[in-house]
């Protein structure tokens, strides 16, 4: 018999019935002593343990004076170590010696600068004070409890889960496996197929109680297991464990899951959002297919969820230096490290295949991405002899990749104009590397998807949260990963120490306060990041706890279509709640920009626990502002506070990829092939055609249809229809609104 719960989902989502893949997003206490009401004896000062302190240092020295320095250092320092010689990008060395030594170097007539050697791994010791993890622990729940997520119940759909884990054994209180079926969602082994770790990780950054302190340690985790071997899994096990996690009465639901599907009605989407209005607050991860715009995956375009990007903690990031151009790296899940302490000569080697490496040993590789695996090419990379690897991208920005094979080397990802850039370089000359080392904190990771959302053009992500070199538990011990999937649960845990707090707050409510209290992040130029890029900003749970005052939602405010003259007047609709025991008055103040002007009341008279309903207009002179996305900030202000309101509208046709998850897969029938695609806008004609993968000479076409609606849209193609079995390119052609768009994919016919 079925659930209401589940009759409710069947009924908005008749999809259950088919099996749609989605892949993981990759879419990762000190406690005081009193020194002085204790005997403890005085320590030495500070800069005397320094100088006592055995340390590697990389020492730039003034040009020309390479080899003095040598000299010098060899003569006059005898217990200073030279380790490795920098004569490309700098002229330098890297030493180990005391503290002492390395001072009196310092000073030597021929340094340019001393850096210290620094390795990049951050851990939740960074990012849980980051976001106001430790500092709520001294706020008390109506029970006079700290505030550390107990008695709050959290959901996880992921991978499964290493129970026995040290740090996660007593947070862990049950769950199901709809891969396995049964009621022990343990990770995917090796013997399964491609292992997992990664809802392990994702468990210890909500919860972990041990060793490492999660977000919110003493919450009681349940994992509901949806991803099988190597992280896939399908849309109907996904809600089946969404459909668990609301009869089990969970408080929290986290999905660090997603699909490349830009659109609000997906199904788990739909189910996401059923979740929130049952009462469940449900994080979603934004994606990691930035940096560009429209890429946020489902379910994080559920317009319930709380969808969340990621941003850095403080953290050091290595880069590398090549002829005193700044290449930024992006580390591979699984991968050691980039702590490369040399300059090291960059080779060129294609797809990374082993005929490609020739030249490899001794020196960092770049390779381009595709043709085989990541893995593939940093193996072979490895036993060719090489000391790095370096991927380039194929697209746009950089990538979040991951490895399924331990290395002992590391392996980052390039961008593609950066790698292109190289390779070009080098064809003149020889081109050298060496690592250098970068403080960052509340920017906003590359690889982190962007909005809006196709169709309601949605701001999202709604919040950010520390999502790069997160530090978690894994299957053995500990490891580093990033991703959006690392910053959804540490929004999922600051919801559990919210609803510990305040256990009468809705969904909504949870939401708003940490969307109400976000601190905007910047860029370089100390401009706030556009909306579609960060929301309403990074988490401060702190100030978001002691919230009384809600304004939502955002205002997402449609399309402008472009005219010569005129003005376009949209509305929107606001709800202030204040749940306080005084009155508040508020005022609204707009940005000044050219192009729109705004109205709405002066101010807005809110009685304690009174709801009500603002409407806002923005008058829009189409002619005067460019065709795009415009956003921006919209100020709520009281005596005490001020909230910051994102807004976004966009002017002329949105220039979104039409055409989204196309599939196509053998059936259990042998003589027949089914083949499924989202479509934002429906077609007025759609052509699937075939062409051979290597000459792109046309084969066929697959299907060709007419005047299809909009959503998803699945046919079946027999296979006595179809050409000689092989490899194909698939070129799909989408005809709307008398407009062509086409989109390349691959297929494979038995």
């Amino acid at each position: 018999m079925k659930s209401a719960v589940c009759e409710t989902l069947c009924e908005r989502c008749f999809f259950m019935r088919k099996c749609f893949f989605i892949s993981i997003v990759l879419c990762f206490l000190l406690l005081p002593i009193d020194v002085y009401g204790q005997a403890f004896e005085k320590p030495p000062s500070i800069d005397n343990a320094l100088s006592q302190k055995l340390q590697k240092t990389i020492i730039v020295v003034k040009k020309g004076h390479l080899q003095e320095a040598v000299r010098n250092v060899k003569e006059h320092y005898p217990n200073v170590k030279i380790r490795n010689m920098y004569h490309h990008v700098f002229e330098g060395f890297s030493v180990e010696g005391l503290g002492i030594d390395l001072q009196a170097i310092k000073k030597e007539k021929w340094t340019e600068q001393l850096f210290g050697v620094t390795y990049y791994q951050q851990t939740m010791n960074e990012s849980v004070p980051f976001i106001g993890g430790d500092e709520v622990r001294g706020i008390f729940d109506t029970e006079n409890k700290r505030l550390t997520g107990k008695g709050v119940k959290i959901g996880i759909i992921d991978t499964g889960i290493n129970m026995l884990h040290r740090d996660l054994q007593h947070s862990y209180k049950g769950g199901y496996d709809f891969v396995d079926v049964d009621e022990y969602p343990m990770e995917t082994v090796e013997k399964q197929g491609p292992p997992t770790y990664h809802g392990t990780h994702v468990a210890g950054i909500i919860g972990a109680n041990g060793k490492m302190k999660g977000v919110a340690p003493e919450a009681d985790i349940y994992m509901y297991r949806a991803l099988g071997p190597g992280g896939m899994g399908s849309s109907e096990q996904v809600i089946l464990a969404i459909e668990k996690a609301i009869e089990e009465k969970m408080d929290v639901l986290n999905l660090s899951l997603g699909n490349e599907i830009n659109g609000p009605d997906w199904p788990t989407s739909l189910a996401v959002n059923e979740a929130v209005r049952q009462g469940v607050v449900v994080v979603a991860a934004n994606g990691n297919s930035g940096p560009d715009l429209w890429t946020v995956g489902a379910p994080a375009t559920a317009s319930e969820a709380i969808s969340v990007g990621a941003s850095a903690p403080p953290l050091k990031l290595p880069y590398l230096e090549v002829n005193r151009k700044k290449v930024a790296l992006q580390k591979l899940q699984g991968s050691p490290n980039w702590n490369l302490e040399q300059s090291y000569e960059i080779v060129a080697g294609g797809y990374g295949q082993k005929n490609e490496l020739e030249d490899a040993r001794g020196k960092v590789v770049l390779v381009k991405r595709g043709k085989i695996s990541f893995t593939e090419k940093a193996l072979n990379a490895e036993k060719a002899g090489a000391k790095g690897v370096l991927i380039s991208n194929n697209e746009r920005g950089l990538f979040a990749g991951a490895l399924q094979s331990e290395l002992k080397i590391p392996v980052a990802a390039i961008s593609h104009n950066d790698g292109e850039e190289l390779l070009s370089k080098k064809k003149d000359k020889r081109l050298y590397g060496v690592t250098q080392y970068e403080e960052i904190q509340d920017k906003i990771a590359p690889f982190s998807s962007r909005g809006p959302v196709t169709t309601t053009w949605e701001i999202k992500p709604d919040v950010l949260a520390p999502g790069m070199e997160i530090n978690s538990t894994a299957l053995k011990d500990y490891m580093s990963l990033h991703g959006t999937s690392m910053a959804a649960p540490h929004v999922a845990g600051a919801c559990a120490l919210i609803l510990q707090a305040h256990p009468s707050w809705s969904p909504n409510q949870v939401k708003a306060a940490l969307m109400n209290t976000a601190v905007s992040l910047q860029d370089d130029k100390k401009r706030n990041l556009p909306a579609y890029v960060q929301g309403s900003g990074r988490i401060d749970l702190k100030r978001a706890i002691e919230q009384t005052l809600f304004v939502t939602p955002s205002l997402s405010l449609g399309i402008v279509h472009e005219t010569k003259k005129g003005e376009t007047t949209k509305k929107a609709s606001l709800t202030v709640e204040n749940i306080s025991e005084e009155p508040k008055r508020l005022s609204l103040q707009f940005p000044k920009r050219e192009g729109i002007r705004w109205e709405a009341p002066l101010f807005i008279d809110v009685l304690p626990h009174e709801k009500k309903e603002i409407m806002v207009k923005a008058v829009i002179e189409n002619s005067r502002l460019k065709k795009g996305l415009h956003d921006g900030l919209v100020s709520v202000k009281d005596s005490t506070r001020e909230i910051h309101l994102p807004y976004l509208f966009i002017i002329g046709e949105p220039s979104y990829p039409k055409v989204m998850g196309f599939q196509f897969s053998r059936v259990k029938r042998d003589d027949l092939y089914q083949y499924e695609l989202f479509l934002p806008e429906g077609a007025d004609k759609l052509g699937i055609a075939l062409y051979e993968k290597d000459t792109l000479r046309f084969v066929q076409y697959v299907d060709v249809r007419e005047n299809i609606g909009r959503g998803r849209f699945t046919s079946v193609v027999e296979r006595s229809l179809l050409p000689v079995k092989g490899e194909y390119k698939a070129v799909i052609f989408v005809y709307k609104n008398a407009k062509q768009q086409t989109f390349e994919g691959e297929i494979t016919i038995e």
